[in-house]
């Protein structure tokens, strides 16, 4: 396996990519595009990410993992990021793949990334798509992502100086907000609070829904399991997994899931 750094040129300047090439080259072998999550979870995965994306190289498929615009080493500002400007960072990642010779295409997304990743799908149908711990609905993240600004204020002074409905407020009234160091713009807020995935099932021959649990066989999350049952309805084919871990992408030290990187692999073997 060997892997390579580069920054893939784009619009508004180049996305820093990882691209781990299994042994003999990526020609003919399967291509996997690996999306991020959304704010810090993004660093906090990376290790997971890493570790994984090693993991597939040695069982032959190519790995690309991409910093989408304004986030990590790409061009541009988290301030400046557009959901429709993500959706194209994959299709290009995707792209550069298919132009050195993926032999098929699949997508690899955790939490936020993995609900990019199922729209995506929508305009460019893959082999195979890796759901980790995907949100469900857009909605429970902005008011998340939101409520970290509160509790960081109540850390700093005590009481938190805005509530949730003022915050919304300003994004309602086109203000970007300073959450937890990164700026939130209010078009990029929308568009991720619109985003529901239980209706509008993914376009992939294969679907690979993982989640991390407190225990090992625990079933899944109540709306994960909405989603599963809409998404057979309508004609999809897909058995959910649970593993026993830490929410590595939330923990306050970096974590590792061990479970989580055997059953991936498994599928995907």
């Amino acid at each position: 396996m060997v892997a390579s750094a580069f920054f893939l040129p784009l619009e508004a300047g180049g996305r820093f990519c990882i691209h781990h090439a299994p042994s003999g080259g990526p020609e003919g072998r399967p291509g996997i595009v690996y999306v991020h999550p959304f704010g810090d979870e993004m660093n906090k995965a990376r290790r997971m990410a890493a570790l994984q994306a090693r993991r597939l190289a040695s069982l032959g498929w190519s790995v690309l993992q991409i910093d989408l615009y304004g986030c990590g080493d790409s061009a541009g500002e988290f301030g400046d990021a557009r959901w429709e400007i993500w959706m194209r960072d994959v299709k290009a990642a995707m792209g550069w793949l298919g132009e050195r010779g993926a032999g098929s295409l699949s997508l690899w997304g955790l939490r936020l990334g993995a609900t990019l990743a199922c729209e995506v799908t929508r305009e460019a149908p893959v082999e195979a798509l890796v759901l980790w711990q995907p949100v469900v609905a857009g909605e429970q993240l902005v008011t998340q992502f939101l409520r970290t600004r509160l509790a960081s204020e109540m850390l700093a002074g005590g009481a938190a100086t805005s509530a949730l409905k003022q915050l919304r407020a300003e994004l309602a009234q086109g203000r970007t907000l300073e959450v937890a160091g990164y700026e939130l713009h209010p078009d990029l807020a929308a568009a991720i609070a619109r985003l529901d995935i239980t209706d509008t099932p993914p376009a992939a021959a294969r679907i690979h829904w993982m989640e991390v649990m407190p225990e090992a066989g625990a079933p899944l999350r109540p709306a994960s399991r909405r989603v599963a049952e809409a998404w057979r309805s309508a004609g999809r084919e897909l058995a959910p997994v649970t593993v026993a871990g830490e929410p590595f992408w939330s923990t306050i030290e970096i974590a590792e899931c061990e479970a989580l990187l055997d059953v991936t692999s498994d599928a995907l073997r």
